[in-house]
């Protein structure tokens, strides 16, 4: 077999397998830059400006995609080329490594397969494999410029940006909240738990599946090095992964060790892990106490036009229950809640028994709900998160309070199955 042959089905070949017949040249990664779908920008460049942009600022990963795409093409001399540049802007990227040694020994005909390595440990070599893959199809799968994560229902005016994380595509994306609506802005490569998602209890080395926000900014100088540029922890478990039992803590979107660029997709103890580049990139956008960080087995995707619907009717249906605790109507006030209910250490029948007493001193109500939010649970059960600030007054007593609500889905209505202080 041909040599350039040999480096293809050697090289390439688990990658390609991954995201195609053969490794096409991805879709320009487009990137949001304002309020206009005009203010797109291609990223992909022309073969002849590709090395000379290396060290300009083109992210690593742009540049290994851009190996392959070298390797598939057969020219193999640009793609070592390319290779030696990233690896030497990067000299602790693993898995740039592994390609740039595989390409070396591809000149002298020692090609078997990816990762040539001598004595390289096969599931070392798995893991590498694994992140170009994830890697790759990433850069290839951009989001659609049309589409919105179904979770990202609504985000109040102060909540700038939103994390989504895919945990099986191993993918961070990062939405701004233009006017209302959700707009892509970038990607990053993360690894999660080493034994999977769904965290159940201390040690489970799983990562947590949930509507979850960013709690403080941890700085390198306070952490170890494993920590890398630093860490931002989320409020794992939140109130639904207690009610159900969910145990655990130490969750945080964190960087990696000084000696190593990034690790596989699932080696963490449950932690979120970027680069440090990329933490250090995400870190501006990120706001302790509002940004949400919600983390998806395989992320849900919408039209517009749905994603409003979707919105449209939970909006509704908390006006609704708004408009009947005003009207002092206690029935059509308690029908929005769960027979489920639990909240203030009550369940529907003591809460149900507070509120008429409550209702009986009464003569008149309002309530008043500003900065709300709504989040949709991405886990098995159909919730949404709400958090709000509510002005209350009657005639005896007036508060001002955080509250957060979860909505659950029951034969076709949305009803409350917690509500709290936030």
């Amino acid at each position: 077999m041909p040599l350039k042959s040999r480096l293809k089905l050697g090289i390439a070949a688990s990658a390609c397998v991954a995201v195609g017949a053969t490794f096409a040249i991805p879709t320009p990664a487009r990137h949001y830059t304002g309020n206009t779908q005009s203010q797109y920008t291609d990223t992909r460049l022309s073969p002849e400006s590709q090395l000379a942009l290396i060290s300009s600022g083109v992210e690593p990963e742009a540049q290994l995609a851009r190996v392959f795409e070298h390797i598939e093409q057969n020219r193999l001399d640009t793609a070592l080329q390319q290779a030696e540049n990233l690896t030497r802007e990067y000299p602790n990227f693993h898995l740039a490594q592994l390609v740039k040694g595989d390409l070396l020994l591809a000149r002298s005909g020692q090609i078997r397969g990816f990762g040539n390595a001598a004595n390289a440990p096969a599931d070392r070599i798995a893991d590498l494999r694994d992140e170009a893959i994830a890697r790759l199809q990433a850069y290839r799968n951009k989001p659609q410029t049309d589409a919105v994560p179904r979770y990202l229902l609504q985000m109040r005016q102060d909540q700038k940006y939103a994390v989504v994380i895919d945990t099986q595509k191993s993918r961070l994306y990062l939405y701004q909240n233009d006017q209302g609506t959700p707009r892509f802005v970038t990607d990053y490569y993360i690894t999660h738990g080493k034994l999977g998602t769904d965290k159940v209890r201390e040690g489970d080395k799983k990562t947590p599946v949930g509507v979850y926000h960013v709690t403080a900014n941890l700085p390198r100088q306070k952490l170890t090095d494993f920590y890398g540029a630093g860490a931002f922890p989320i409020n794992y478990p939140n109130e639904w992964d207690k009610r159900n039992g969910r145990a655990g803590s130490g969750i945080w979107l964190h960087g990696t060790p000084s000696n190593t660029y990034s690790r596989p997709p699932r080696a963490s103890d449950g932690c979120v892990v970027l680069s440090n580049k990329d933490l250090t990139s995400i870190s501006r956008y990120l706001q302790v106490g509002l940004t949400p960080v919600i983390i998806s087995n395989n992320v849900e995707w919408l039209s517009l036009d749905d994603w409003q619907n979707e919105r449209a009717g939970l909006q509704k249906g908390i006006e609704q229950w708004r408009a009947d605790w005003e009207s002092l109507d206690v029935d059509r006030y308690l029908s929005h809640y769960s027979r489920n209910f639990t909240g203030s250490g009550q369940n529907i029948a003591q809460w149900s028994e507070h509120k008429r007493n409550v209702a009986n001193s009464k003569q008149w109500i309002k309530v008043d709900t500003e900065n709300l939010s709504m989040f949709r649970n991405p886990g098995k059960e159909e919730i949404v998160v709400v958090s709000f600030v509510q002005n209350y007054r009657s005639n005896n007593l007036s508060n001002v309070m955080k509250k957060r609500q979860y909505w659950q889905k029951e034969n076709g209505r949305w009803r409350i199955i917690y509500e709290g202080a936030a």
